[in-house]
C-alpha cells in the first residue's frame, strides 16, 4: 500500500509538473459575487471571450459567495452574473498580472412571475475543490420524490435495500442541509421519499471528504441541500402526480417562500402514495441432493405525509439566525406469500408450504434545527454554529402462518410486535477565517450523542394459546457518542498549485445491552486521527482545452449501526431470518485518488480504496437449523478495491446537453467467512447516461439511464440489468405551468439476478421490483407581490 502511494504520488507530480516549464500564457480568474451585505451563493458566472464570443464558461458560486475559473489566457473577456432576485450585471474587464480577481455588487430586483422571465441554464456537472455538483434542475420534472431524483443523477447507483453507492462497494452516508441522518438504510431510502423533489437546491457528491466532515464516509458522501429563503418576495408553487406499473403512485407537494428586508421564511408539504409489487424466485441448495424451491410475492402500500419549514433572520448585518423543522409521517402495509417446496435429489417434493405474513408499519420523524451564522470580514471569513434535535419512533405489527401440505397438513401460526425509540443531538461549530499570506483556515469542533430502545415480543399461536417466543423476543438498549475536533488549512502555493490539508479527531464511545433474553453487552471507547491531502493544479492549455488536475487522500472508518448492532430477529420466512452482530468491529479504510476536470466538469478518475477489518453482509447457516439461512453481518478480513471513472458530455446552453459515463471496479477479498478461508476477487462495471434536447422554446426531451454489468451486493453476484427512461416536458402560460410525460425502465431490464457461492451458502435466483411505471407530473407557479420593472436576470427552468 506505501509503495503504490509513493508511485501515485510520482506519477501525479511529474504529470503535473508540465505546467511548470510551460510558458504561463494563462492564470486563473477570481470573481467574487455579493449584494450589499454578504456573498451570494449559487449565482450563475459566464466567461465570455470579447473576440470570440462563441467561448463561454459557467460556473456558480460557493458558499462564500466566490467563483474560478482556470487557464484563462490574459486578455479582455466579458463576466456577466446573474441570480434570482437580483439585476443581471454585465461587464468587460482586462485579465493581466495587475488584475486576477473581480468583485460583482449585485442590486436587489423585486419578482412578479406575472411578467416576462429570461431563464439561463446553469451547469448540469460541475467539480468545485473535493465535491462534485449536481444541478438538480432538469430533474425535478420527471421525479415525484428527492429518492427519484438521486435514481436519475448521473454517476449515482440507488439500492433500496442496502443504500446509495459512489465508486465503491460501501454505500454512501446520505446528508441533508450537511448534516448526517444517522438512520438505517431502510429510514433513510423512507426519508427521502418524504423530501419534495422541488425543495433541492443542488446535490452535493464528495467521494473523498475533507476533515470537515464526519470520519464515517468510506463510500463517500451525498448531501442533499434544501431550499430555504430565497429572497424572491412571495412565491411558491404547486405539484401533482401520478404513475403506473402493475399498481400504482401518486403524489401532491405544495411550497411557499416569502421574504422581506430582514426576515425570509418558508413552507413546504409533500403527500405520497406508493404501491409497488416486489417478485422474487431463488433455488437454496442446502446439500448435496436437496434443494428448497421458493416464489414469493410482496406487496407493499405506503402513504406519506412531510412538512418543513423554516426562517432565516438577519440580527444584524453580518449576523443571521436559522431555524429549520421537519416532520414526517409513514405508514406502511405489507402483504407477502411465498409459496416452498423441499426437493430430493431425484426432483420429488418432500416438504411443501405456503407462507404467508402481513405486517403493518407506522414510523414518526421529527427533526428540529437551530443556527446562527456570522460573517467576519467580505471574503468569506464566518463562524457556523447549529444545534439539530431529531426523535423518530417506529411500531411494526406482523402476522405469520405456514400452512405445510407435505409431509403431513398442519399450520403454525404466530405474531409480533416491535417499538424501536430513537433520539438523536447535535451541537456543531465551524470556523472559516482568512489568515495572512492567503491562508484559509478551518476549523471546528462536532459533539452527537443517541439513544435507542427496542422492544420486539413474539408469541407462537399454533395451540390456540399465546405463549411466548423467546428465541424471536428480544429486548435491547443502545447509547452512541461521537466527539470531534479538526483543522485544515488551505493556499495557493505556486503556478496554481492549491494544497489543502488537515486532520480529524475522533472519539467513540458506544454501548450496547441486550436485556433479554441474554445479555450481549458491549461497550467501545476510542479516539482515532484520520488525515486528509488535496492537491490541485491547472494544466497547460492545449488547443483551447483547459484541464485542472486533483489528488486526494483521506483515512476514514466505517461504523457498525445500530441496525447492525441490534441482534433482533427479523423474520422473513421460515427458512430465511435477518439479524445483527453485536460483536462487529468498525471497519477503516485509507482512499487515494487521481481525477482531471474540464472546465469545472470531472472527465476522468482513477483510485483505491483499502480496507481492514471489513464488515459485509452476509449469509450464514443457522446452527440448530440448517435448513434455515441467517442473514447478518461479519468482520472477513481485509479488502483491495481499484476503480476507474470517465465522463464525458456537452455543457447546458444549446439545444441538446448530455452526460455519458462509466466506472469499473476490482474487489480483492482475503480473510474469513464462516470460519473458513477466503480468497475472493470481482470486477464491475456500470455506465450512466443523461441526455436533453429541446424541441422548442417551451418543449424539452429528457432521456436517461444506466447498466450495470457483473455487478455486486457484498458477497452477492448480480447479472447484468439496468433501466432506460425519459420525460417529456412542455412549459406554457409563460413557463408558469409545466407538464411532463415519463417512462421508468421501459424495457422491464431491471430485473436483477443473483448467486451466492460462500462456505455452505450456494443460491441463486432473481428479484423485480414493479420498476417499469408510466406517469405525468404537472407544475405550476405563482407569484404573489408588486410587479416592478427588471432588466432580467438568469433564473433556471424549474425555479420559477
Amino acid at each position: 500500500m506505501r509503495l503504490f502511494i509513493l508511485n501515485f504520488l510520482l506519477f501525479w507530480l511529474i504529470f503535473s509538473q508540465f505546467q511548470m516549464f510551460s510558458p504561463i500564457s494563462a492564470q486563473s480568474i477570481s470573481i467574487s459575487v455579493r449584494d450589499q451585505r454578504e456573498p451570494l451563493p449559487g449565482a450563475t458566472v459566464s466567461l465570455i471571450n470579447n473576440s470570440d464570443t462563441t467561448q463561454v464558461r459557467y460556473t456558480t458560486t460557493d458558499a462564500s459567495g466566490n467563483a474560478t475559473f482556470n487557464n484563462v489566457s490574459d486578455g479582455y473577456w466579458r463576466i456577466r452574473i446573474s441570480y434570482i432576485g437580483f439585476i443581471t450585471q454585465e461587464r468587460t474587464v482586462l485579465n493581466d498580472p495587475m488584475h486576477r480577481n473581480f468583485i460583482f455588487t449585485l442590486k436587489s430586483s423585486a419578482v412578479s412571475l406575472n411578467g416576462v422571465t429570461i431563464t439561463a441554464d446553469r451547469p448540469f456537472i460541475r467539480q468545485e475543490d473535493d465535491k462534485m455538483i449536481i444541478d438538480p434542475t432538469p430533474l425535478i420534472g420527471i421525479s415525484s420524490n428527492t429518492l427519484e431524483v438521486l435514481e436519475s443523477t448521473p454517476g449515482l447507483y440507488v439500492d433500496y435495500d442496502a443504500g446509495i453507492f459512489l465508486s465503491s462497494t460501501t454505500p454512501a452516508a446520505v446528508y441533508v442541509n450537511g448534516r448526517e441522518q444517522k438512520l438505517s438504510t431502510p429510514d433513510i431510502m423512507n426519508l427521502l421519499r418524504n423530501l419534495p423533489p422541488g425543495s433541492i437546491e443542488r446535490i452535493e457528491v464528495l467521494r473523498t471528504p475533507s476533515t470537515k466532515y464526519d470520519a464515517a464516509s468510506s463510500g463517500g458522501i451525498v448531501n442533499v441541500v434544501l431550499k430555504k429563503g430565497v429572497k424572491l418576495g412571495r412565491f411558491g408553487s404547486l405539484s401533482t402526480g401520478m404513475n403506473q406499473g402493475k399498481y400504482g403512485n401518486r403524489f401532491f407537494e405544495a411550497s411557499f417562500n416569502n421574504s422581506g428586508e430582514k426576515t425570509n421564511y418558508y413552507i413546504n408539504t409533500n403527500y405520497n402514495h406508493s404501491d409497488r409489487l416486489e417478485e422474487m424466485n431463488s433455488i437454496r441448495y442446502l446439500n448435496s441432493d436437496t434443494s428448497l424451491n421458493q416464489q414469493s410475492e410482496s406487496r407493499r402500500i405506503e402513504n406519506q405525509v412531510f412538512l418543513g419549514y423554516g426562517l432565516v433572520y438577519e440580527a444584524g448585518k453580518k449576523t443571521d439566525l436559522s431555524y429549520d423543522g421537519r416532520i414526517g409521517y409513514t405508514h406502511r402495509k405489507t402483504d407477502a406469500v411465498s409459496n416452498s417446496i423441499t426437493e430430493n435429489g431425484y426432483y420429488l417434493p418432500i416438504l411443501e408450504s405456503e407462507d404467508l405474513t402481513n405486517s403493518n408499519n407506522s414510523s414518526w420523524n421529527i427533526s428540529q434545527d437551530l443556527g446562527l451564522t456570522k460573517k467576519l470580514d467580505t471574503v468569506g471569513s464566518e463562524w457556523v454554529n447549529i444545534m439539530s434535535y431529531n426523535i423518530s419512533t417506529w411500531n411494526n405489527l406482523q402476522q405469520f402462518s405456514s400452512g405445510y401440505t407435505l409431509p403431513f397438513d398442519t399450520t403454525i401460526n404466530g405474531e409480533g410486535e416491535s417499538d424501536l425509540q430513537r433520539q438523536f443531538l447535535l451541537l456543531q461549530s465551524d470556523l472559516t477565517y482568512g489568515l495572512p499570506f492567503k491562508i484559509k483556515l478551518e476549523t471546528g469542533i462536532k459533539g452527537t450523542w443517541q439513544d435507542f430502545k427496542s422492544t420486539t415480543d413474539f408469541f407462537d399461536l399454533s395451540s390456540g394459546n399465546s405463549i411466548q417466543d423467546s428465541s424471536r423476543s428480544n429486548s435491547f438498549r443502545y447509547s452512541e457518542g461521537i466527539f470531534a475536533a479538526y483543522a485544515q488549512a488551505s493556499k495557493t502555493i505556486w503556478g496554481g498549485l492549491i494544497l489543502k490539508s488537515g486532520c480529524r479527531l475522533e472519539y467513540t464511545y458506544m454501548d450496547g445491552k441486550q436485556l433479554f433474553p441474554s445479555d450481549t453487552s458491549f461497550e467501545v471507547n476510542r479516539a482515532d486521527f484520520f488525515p486528509y491531502v488535496y492537491l490541485s493544479r491547472p494544466l497547460p492549455t492545449i488547443m483551447g482545452i483547459s484541464l485542472t488536475t486533483y489528488m486526494i487522500y483521506r483515512r476514514t472508518i466505517s461504523r457498525p449501526n445500530y441496525e447492525d448492532l441490534n441482534p433482533v430477529i427479523d423474520y422473513i420466512d421460515p427458512f430465511l431470518y435477518r439479524t445483527g452482530n453485536p460483536e462487529l468491529k468498525p471497519q477503516f479504510t485509507n482512499n487515494i485518488e487521481f481525477n482531471v476536470s474540464y472546465d469545472d466538469m470531472p472527465v476522468f478518475a482513477i483510485g483505491i480504496n483499502r480496507t481492514t477489518d471489513i464488515f459485509s453482509e452476509v449469509v450464514y447457516t443457522d446452527a440448530a437449523h440448517p435448513d434455515v439461512a441467517v442473514m447478518t453481518s461479519d468482520n472477513l478480513g481485509s479488502s483491495t478495491e481499484k476503480y476507474l471513472r470517465g465522463l464525458i458530455g456537452i455543457p447546458p446552453g444549446g439545444t441538446y446537453f448530455f452526460a455519458l459515463g462509466a466506472q469499473f471496479n476490482s474487489n480483492e477479498y482475503n480473510g474469513f467467512y464462516e470460519g473458513n478461508p477466503l480468497s475472493y476477487q470481482y470486477e464491475s462495471w456500470r455506465f450512466f447516461t443523461f441526455h436533453s434536447l429541446k424541441l422548442s422554446k417551451q418543449t424539452k426531451l429528457n432521456v436517461y439511464g444506466f447498466m450495470m454489468v457483473n455487478g455486486q451486493r457484498g458477497f452477492y453476484e448480480l447479472d447484468n440489468f439496468g433501466s432506460l427512461n425519459l420525460g417529456l416536458s412542455h412549459t406554457m402560460m409563460n413557463q408558469k405551468l409545466n407538464i411532463t410525460l415519463n417512462a421508468r425502465d421501459i424495457f422491464r431490464t431491471m430485473v436483477i439476478g443473483y448467486s451466492i457461492n460462500q462456505s455452505r451458502i450456494n443460491s441463486l435466483g432473481d428479484r423485480y421490483t414493479d420498476n417499469r411505471r408510466f406517469g405525468f407530473n404537472i407544475r405550476y407557479n405563482f407569484g404573489v407581490g408588486k410587479k416592478e420593472h427588471s432588466n432580467g436576470f438568469g433564473v433556471p427552468d424549474d425555479a420559477m
